[in-house]
């Protein structure tokens, strides 16, 4: 999932408002979804195109009710249960991302007069005592409805478990707090911060404070004098209807942690206190069921960049299954994963872009079809000068999305390549689409798919990787959408799904092999 830090003045060009005025349009005469840049997997399943008059994005006119039986409890269900969100929105939220990316407002790289914001890091020995040992829990939040992945998190003093959203495309980790006065469906209580010892608010003086936007930009902190414990309030914003607003502040997380002394494996849990939170009080989006976010993007706020000075600057996981049930997890690992490392088929590609990007961007040279390299002008991929295009990893977005033409070049080799199966037309949004009816060994007659990086890696994908099976009806759709030219491209969770992936700021590099996840 990408973030915004909301800006009311941002300014588009007449194309780009013309571009929301229609789906605005679509939205009032159909109601609408939240969408967090997510596909689900029978895409246009009840999720992506059934409106929820609740919400204040777009949607579509026409749901389609294409199902999957969910392998492990013969429940009907959308095929992995991710398409929450319709993809008029999805382009929203890129378009608004792009603008968001121009116009250079992201607030999440501020250090108020250059004073320290988090405490100096351990030293190298400190961190390696702990690499690769701080893990989470980490699940498909198929059953509850979600094409999100879910990390077990216990949250205060005495700790509490809670689910959150594992979110590689933002920074800020939030729950859904007491009192909430507008807060969506949850499983499990709300965290209240009356109830555990180690809550801390961040007073609106204090340096950590400018590291979030505050719902009113106008807003002007009371003299010190006047109010020393004046609250640091936040509001942050998905590019949709998706936003939390609350209180800014620190809390204990309760981690795992895995030694290793004279060969035997020793369990025990870690404190980590002090972690910088949102404490939201107002919070809308269909997040299904989870508590909150945990925000592992490159910026000051992330989980992952908080606990640098105790595992270093590297973590990984790897995504299971999507469809698999609640008893099947795999793990979030802080620290270098030694299994992974010394995997046979581990590739590496260079994390590109200036550090204070809350994205992970990796620069795409080439897409391969079938073994054949397309003829996609190079250009396609770049950062440009004002920042806009590029491609990054996020665990939050379900689909890949690929700006034009690539896509267009894409969507045409599979069309040309395959000829065995029947063309499907009338599947909305996805496509191409085929009708496999019959044919028990279809994927091995789908051209292979592969993306090749400026450095030399190459990322090649299965089959069910890039396409999505759509039943009864036994379609199948390819998994990739486009985005105008100049926005992002996007890798999203569905092509990442069973590759433990590993993001090593200290060499900034992206690591990724192939693993059956639910083995970690």
């Amino acid at each position: 999932m990408v973030y915004f830090n909301f800006n009311p003045s941002l300014s588009s060009s007449s194309s780009s408002f013309l571009f929301i005025l229609i789906f605005f349009f679509l939205n009032s005469a159909s109601g609408s979804h939240h969408a967090r840049t997510r596909l689900n997997n029978s895409a246009l399943l009840a999720g992506i195109l059934m409106p929820n008059p609740s919400d204040s994005d777009c949607g579509f006119t026409s749901p389609v009710k294409l199902h999957l039986k969910h392998r492990s409890s013969g429940q009907t269900l959308p095929k992995h249960s991710l398409l929450n969100s319709p993809v008029s929105t999805d382009f929203t939220r890129i378009q608004t991302l792009h603008k968001r990316i121009i116009n250079n407002n992201n607030n999440n790289n501020i250090n108020a007069g250059g004073k320290p914001i988090f405490p100096e890091a351990e030293s190298p020995a400190a961190a390696e005592t702990y690499a690769g040992k701080l893990m989470g829990t980490l699940k498909s939040g198929v059953t509850l409805g979600s094409g999100e992945y879910f990390m077990d998190v216990f949250l205060g003093t005495p700790p509490k478990h809670y689910s959150l959203i594992l979110d590689t495309g933002s920074d800020l980790n939030w729950i859904q707090c007491t009192p909430c006065h507008d807060c969506f469906e949850q499983t499990g209580p709300h965290y209240d911060p009356n109830q555990s010892s180690s809550y801390r608010n961040i007073s609106c003086h204090d340096p950590r404070c400018t590291l979030v936007s505050p719902p009113d930009p106008t807003r002007v902190c009371k003299p010190e004098s006047e109010s020393e414990s004046e609250s640091c309030p936040y509001y942050y914003w998905y590019g949709d209807s998706s936003n939390t607003t609350g209180d800014f502040a620190t809390e204990t997380f309760t981690v795992n942690l895995t030694t290793n002394v004279d060969g035997h494996k020793q369990h025990e849990e870690v404190k980590v206190e002090n972690v910088m939170f949102g404490c939201g009080h107002w919070n809308r989006g269909l997040f299904h069921g989870a508590a909150g976010l945990l925000g592992l993007g490159r910026g000051p706020l992330s989980f992952a960049s908080q606990l640098q000075s105790l595992y270093g600057h590297s973590f990984s996981y790897c995504l299971v299954d999507r469809d698999s049930d609640s008893s099947v997890s795999s793990k979030l690992i802080f620290g270098e994963d030694k299994n992974l490392l010394t995997h046979p088929e581990l590739n590496f590609t260079s994390i590109v872009g200036g550090k204070d990007n809350v994205f992970y961007y990796v620069h795409i040279k080439s897409v391969i079809v079938d073994g054949v390299t397309l003829d996609i002008p190079e250009n396609t991929w770049d950062i440009s000068s004002d920042g806009s295009g590029g491609t990054i990893i996020d665990s939050g977005t379900t689909l890949s999305y690929f700006a034009d033409p690539a896509y267009d070049i894409i969507k045409k080799s599979f069309m040309e390549k395959v000829k065995r199966f029947p063309l499907v037309n009338d599947v909305p949004i996805l496509g191409p689409c085929y009708n496999v009816s019959g044919f028990m060994d279809y994927k091995n007659d789908l051209p292979s798919f592969a993306i090749s990086f400026s450095d030399g890696a190459v990322w090649n994908f299965p089959v069910v990787n890039y396409f999505i099976e759509l039943e009864p009806e036994e379609i199948v759709c390819l998994a990739v959408l486009g985005t105008p030219r100049s926005a992002l491209s996007i890798i999203g969770n569905y092509q990442q799904e069973n590759f433990h992936i590993m993001y090593d700021m200290n060499k900034s590099r992206l690591g990724f092999a192939p693993t059956s996840c639910a083995n970690i």
